[in-house]
């Protein structure tokens, strides 16, 4: 489906940490009782909903004096359309742009590159390390971590950002849905659809093995918490 941004936005560097939102909510776990590195203060925090994701978004935004973004409806939190300046989590747009086209015309089919398997320094996956507790590994990769490692081990995209593909695997703001196919005409600054069941979820983690899931185009959709799912934030640069 093709896309137009004309909208510029601010997207972190890193995903959110284990220090980071332990100052929304110091009794969260990431997954320390898996493997402790999880609950490593410098490694992203997992086993997060999305709904928790965007009360540390508006959490953030009441704290810089933002106005947030999401609203509790019905026991549950919503975008406010069009989005407030606050912090929240970027469209699967944005994501697309800036993690897996890195803002270039052309995105490589992983987030090393396009040759398989992956280079020694691709990013933390399912490696022979992890084999201490999975069960699907690739073989002939060692990252040198059992599960998460801490933001920033492995190199960034042309624009600065770590971890896009490894370590966790990220919400998005969209609910999801299955694009129209054959569409030609780009849509402009896409929000995704106003209802759903499901929200997307983009990238790879540390769980992760396989080619399919390991290619920067996967998609995947939930609302359960994971050890391998995490976040980063975005807001409006304007």
């Amino acid at each position: 489906m093709p896309v137009t941004l004309t909208a510029p936005f601010y997207i972190s560097t890193h995903e959110v940490t284990n220090k980071e939102f332990a100052t929304f909510e110091p009794s969260h776990d990431s997954g320390a009782v898996v493997h402790p590195s999880l609950a490593g203060d410098t490694n992203p925090v997992a086993n997060v909903t999305w709904q928790e994701a965007v009360e540390y978004c508006n959490f953030l935004s009441t704290r810089e004096g933002l106005k947030p973004v999401y609203e509790e409806r019905f026991g549950e939190y919503e975008a406010i359309r069009p989005f407030p300046n606050g912090y929240r989590l970027p469209t699967e747009a944005e994501w697309t742009w800036a993690v897996r086209f890195g803002a270039s015309s052309t995105a490589t089919k992983f987030s090393w590159g396009d040759q398989w398997p992956p280079r020694r320094d691709a990013g933390n996956y399912a490696d022979r390390t992890s084999g201490e507790i999975l069960t699907s590994i690739m073989l002939g990769y060692d990252d040198g971590f059992v599960s998460t490692a801490p933001g920033g081990t492995y190199p960034a995209n042309a624009l600065g950002l770590y971890d896009g593909g490894g370590n966790v695997a990220e919400w998005v703001n969209d609910f999801y849905t299955v694009p129209t196919p054959g569409i030609t005409t780009p849509i402009i600054n896409p929000l995704g659809p106003e209802r759903g069941t499901n929200y997307v979820i983009r990238g790879s983690g540390w769980k992760h093995s396989g080619i399919t899931e390991l290619r920067m185009s996967y998609r995947d959709y939930g609302i359960e918490p994971r050890a391998d799912l995490g976040f980063r934030i975005a807001r409006n640069a304007e």
